[in-house]
């Protein structure tokens, strides 16, 4: 099976979805075959994180998500609400079954890493059964070095690798701004990088304002990690 990167976040709403999409477009515009896989998908809708991913790149193929639930709530709690199955197996087997046929699998998580995902398993043991490699995207402002470090130190405690972090809307506006990247690399020992807030509208715009805002460096690193 070849070996995915899945982009986890410390919570809901740090921007796990505009990372998925940029990495996704700017390794199709590198003639990549990327593909987004988004295990669950709840609040739907109007949360469609794989349509985002989908629009971004221009093309319906870009994204894949199984299961769909209109409840905004964790995967297990969603599915129990609406009376509905939700198997760890099932949500696995597709998940492998997608990643074995992509270049370039990207996983998009689903909240933070200790969501319930389906029975008595979390979202981190879905990264860890595929084997991923681990991009961590973050708040940039206060209160997220706690919330990062944590994060972190779950992903390593399971034997998971982490490819780098990623600060969120980093306008540096403040002084806890100003320094969390830099603390954040002192902490965890992984590279951090920052995407400012975006001034695009369309998932297009918003996924080219993400890989814009990384560094080259970066980016080849991120290229090896489909090899």
């Amino acid at each position: 099976m070849t070996e995915p990167i899945a982009i986890v976040g410390t919570g809901t709403g740090v921007g796990k979805t505009v990372v998925t999409a940029g990495i996704s477009r700017w390794l199709r515009d590198q003639g990549v075959n990327a593909r987004a896989i988004k295990p669950a998908q709840t609040g739907y809708p109007p949360d469609d994180d794989a349509g985002f991913v989908a629009d971004a790149c221009g093309d319906s193929a870009a994204a894949i998500c199984p299961r769909y639930f209109e409840p905004a709530l964790a995967p297990r709690v969603a599915a129990e609400e609406v009376g509905e199955d939700l198997s760890y197996d099932s949500i696995r087997a597709l998940c492998a079954d997608a990643i074995a046929e992509t270049e370039y699998p990207i996983v998009e998580g689903i909240g933070g890493l200790r969501v319930p995902l389906a029975g008595d398993r979390e979202v981190i043991d879905l990264v860890a059964d595929l084997e991923a490699t681990a991009l961590v995207v973050t708040r940039s402002g206060l209160g997220t070095l706690n919330h990062t470090a944590l994060s972190v130190s779950a992903l390593e405690r399971r034997g998971i690798d982490v490819a780098g972090i990623v600060c969120n809307e980093y306008a540096g506006a403040t002084v806890a701004e100003r320094t969390n990247p830099e603390e954040l690399e002192r902490m965890t020992g992984y590279t951090v990088e920052t995407v400012p807030p975006l001034p695009g509208e369309t998932p297009e715009e918003l996924a080219a304002g993400v890989t814009d805002a990384f560094s080259p460096a970066f980016l080849d690193r991120l290229a090896t990690l489909g090899d």
